[in-house]
């Protein structure tokens, strides 16, 4: 039977790589049998000679399309498919040879395609430029002879060689940058694909690269050929016995060894008697002696017993058993009484439970917050332990305690926990308030938008607000069953921004574009053409965008589509007039995005979905996830001690990618959490100080960076009617801040109890 392989693969993590790498990852092993057949596994690396935003770009779309044409082709064998998804991808990249930046001359790009497919026991390896492929067999190392290895991609003289060949058990192939090969060289990784499974063997070369101050492209997949365990059963032989010597001599059985088996069952058979006869008689003499214990006809004289005295008889029985009874009643009523059974007794064990937790509360808050001490800065895993079970010990007091007493030991513990849990107290600001006004604000979303100013939509009077924050005043830009642009303005439903645009799409599903004129609120409204817009449905649930080339504010356009379970992508024409193209998805496997609340877009793709976060790198979400609020080394579960289980549903950033933080608002309760974007690790909580309200039913929020390098940021959010901001920094936390307090760089004093008109182009809501 012929040995099946399977392959042990060893790449690195994504968040292990080098960030400034623009290189480009991709495995498919196929789990339905007929395109493993087909097929087989897909092992790819792009890479690029150029350590840049767009070069990243370029290699995503290139491993794409060779992926997509690849799976898709089933026109050829593997040979010529392999052929012609490059030949593809060599077509797309040369089209956006401009706009992806891969400048150089037209037959040496930047772009190097290591290809590797395997099918059963049959190996196809291809390069492209700055790519390179290893083959170790028996412990030799062999390269692919490449006489074009300087030609990378897009180029116009394409010349790919498929190599073909039998993978056996044991043989190992490296697909891997040159720019990681010019730092180890060819004898670094043989040892290590020689001593070491695959896996590790790509992680101690990776830390190898970095050791020798490497960075930038590197890419880099290894597999190993292994045996699959046989589950064929075979028929189980029978040994060939010679013949019975004695078999049909008259004294013995012609059958082996049937002599003694029927001796050994004929002795069993007599045992199995003896022991029945002997069961037999003991249960006999059991059925007689109990039928002897039965009432039986006495043989003697009956006795007559005169009726008086069977009445004297029966009277001192009642009087026995009615003094028997008064006596154990007695008896239970004093122990009931004396013992401790009684409500009085629960009463005074609650009360000594209580004074017992009170005790242990003053104690574990004198040892945090002695004269002279304070473990909370000095010694903070100490102090998390003393105050963790001082906030057990009230909940053990809660309701025997007098509020008086417990609730100022509650509000210095639940103070003393918060300074642990890195909880942060900020003053909050009104920029725009109208609770009071004649038609209130529904506001159903806000965003940072041109000009650096918020932009609201109302519900109330499908309407979508510039908000000055100098004047505090909202001028309108767009309303519904307006006429702009030769054409009716439907009810808002999505409001994004990108550049100097603002992009509203209404309920009829057309895009809109605004762009400020002046300073005051007026502009010029213009339809974006979206390829297949009218598709879209009803049920769009979050809309995003990302700035691709700022000197000609080009922005893709990002679509949360239930009906397609996925986020859809729309590149901008090359003139700026639409999104001609078709909207390409985004997520690899398609899955249920009905969940997506909010989207932050800076390269990768972070999606408040269900109540977590998510991020998406490559189409895929593994690698990175966020850890629980006020998690530390003393408390690696976070702040569940006082808070329920987050829910996050906002999410926003201020900074490029894999830099600075992000920021999330916990709707269960009501904070706002920051999260490092590269690690997902939790940095801090903030929640409005003193008497203020959490932050509660917030639709919508930004944050907007320090002027100066290491200012505290400043967080913008708006609740149903309001638009609220706070200076993320420590205030003071007592009652007297609040709304409109100091320390804000947008104080409420000059702010305006509803928006008003400003110019001819506004109008109150």
């Amino acid at each position: 039977m012929a040995v099946r392989l399977q392959m042990k693969l060893g790449v690195i993590a994504e968040p292990d790589r080098s960030p400034n790498s623009p290189d480009t990852v991709v495995v498919v092993e196929p789990s339905i049998g007929a395109i493993a057949r087909s097929k087989g596994h897909l092992y790819l690396i792009v890479t690029s000679t150029i350590a840049s935003a767009r070069a990243q770009e370029a290699t995503q779309l290139a491993a794409e399309t060779i992926r997509g044409e690849y799976y898709y082709d089933e026109s050829a064998g593997i040979q010529v498919c392999i052929e012609k998804a490059i030949a593809s991808a060599n077509k797309r990249l040369n089209h956006q040879r401009e706009r992806l930046g891969l400048h150089g001359t037209a037959e040496n790009g930047p772009v190097g395609i290591g290809i590797a497919v395997v099918r059963a026991n049959e190996l196809y390896v291809a390069t492209i430029g700055p790519a390179e492929a290893y083959l170790i067999r028996q412990a030799r190392l062999s390269t692919l002879p490449d006489p074009h290895r300087e030609r990378g991609l897009p180029t116009g003289d394409l010349e790919p060689d498929v190599w073909r060949g039998e993978i056996s058990v044991g043989d190992s192939l490296v697909l891997i940058s040159p720019n990681v090969m010019s730092r180890l060289g060819p004898d670094e990784l043989k040892d290590a694909m020689v001593t070491l499974h695959p896996q590790p063997a790509m992680e101690h070369l990776h830390h190898r690269f970095f050791a020798a101050d490497g960075n930038g492209s590197d890419a880099m997949i290894a597999f190993e050929a292994t045996e699959v365990a046989s589950t064929h059963r075979s028929r189980t032989l029978v040994p060939v016995r010679p013949a019975e010597p004695l078999a049909g001599a008259p004294d013995r059985s012609p059958i082996p060894l049937a002599d003694n088996v029927t001796g050994s069952v004929a002795a069993v058979q007599a045992s199995a008697g003896r022991a029945r006869n002997a069961a037999g008689g003991v249960f006999s003499r059991l059925v007689h002696r109990g039928q002897d214990l039965l009432p039986h006809r006495r043989t003697a004289y009956r006795r007559v017993t005169p009726a008086a005295a069977k009445r004297e008889t029966q009277r001192r029985a009642a009087i026995a058993i009615l003094a028997f009874v008064v006596v154990m009643v007695s008896l239970g009523s004093a122990l009931w009484a004396f013992g401790g059974g009684g409500p009085g007794t629960k009463a005074l064990s609650s009360v000594a439970a209580a004074e017992a937790a009170l005790q242990t509360i003053n104690d574990s808050l004198n040892e945090v917050f002695a004269p002279g001490v304070n473990l909370v800065d000095g010694d903070p895993a100490k102090a998390f332990t003393l105050l963790s079970k001082a906030w057990q010990a009230i909940d053990t007091a809660k309701g025997t305690i007098p509020p008086a007493t417990l609730d100022p030991l509650r509000e210095k513990t639940r103070a003393g926990l918060d300074r642990l849990f890195h909880v942060v107290p900020v003053a909050a600001a009104t920029i725009l308030a109208t609770a009071t006004a004649k038609t209130p604000l529904d506001i159903g979303s806000m965003i940072l938008g041109p000009q650096g100013v918020p932009f609201i939509l109302d519900k109330a009077t499908n309407s979508v607000y510039r908000v000055d924050l100098r004047t505090k005043k909202a001028t309108v830009v767009f309303r519904w069953k307006d006429h702009k642009a030769g054409n009716v303005e439907g009810q808002p439903r999505h409001i994004t921004t990108a550049s100097r645009d603002l992009v509203v799409i209404d309920d009829k599903n057309v895009v809109w574009r605004w762009r400020p004129a002046d300073q005051t609120g007026r502009g010029t409204t213009t339809i974006i053409p979206v390829n297949g817009s009218p598709g879209w449905g009803n049920d769009i649930v979050a809309v995003g965008t990302f700035l691709k080339q700022i000197s000609t504010s080009q922005y893709n356009l990002y679509i949360v589509d239930p009906s397609e379970q996925n986020i859809l992508a729309y590149s901008p024409d090359r003139d700026g007039s639409g999104f001609h193209s078709g909207g390409l998805p985004r997520i690899t496997v398609p899955r249920d995005v009905s969940k997506i609340t909010d989207l932050v877009i800076d390269g990768d793709i972070f999606a408040a979905d269900g109540g977590t976060i998510e991020r998406f790198v490559n189409g895929k979400s593994e690698g990175w996830t966020i850890q629980p609020p006020g998690t530390a080394s003393y408390a690696p579960q976070g702040d569940t001690l006082l808070r329920a289980a987050p829910q996050y549903t906002l999410i926003a950033s201020a900074s490029e990618k894999r830099m600075g933080l992000l920021y999330s608002w916990d709707k269960a309760n009501g904070r706002v959490v920051a999260f490092d974007k590269a690690k997902g690790t939790f940095v801090a909580q903030y929640r409005l100080a003193g008497g203020s309200q959490p932050l509660n039913d917030v639709r919508g929020m930004f944050v907007v960076l320090g002027a100066v390098q290491g200012a505290p940021a400043t967080l913008y959010w708006a609740t149903k009617d309001a638009v609220m901001s706070a200076v993320l920094e420590a205030v003071p936390d007592n009652p007297a801040t609040g709304p409109g307090a100091s320390g804000s760089p947008a104080s409420s004093g000059g702010a305006k109890a509803s928006p008003k008109a400003s110019g001819k182009a506004s109008r109150a809501p």
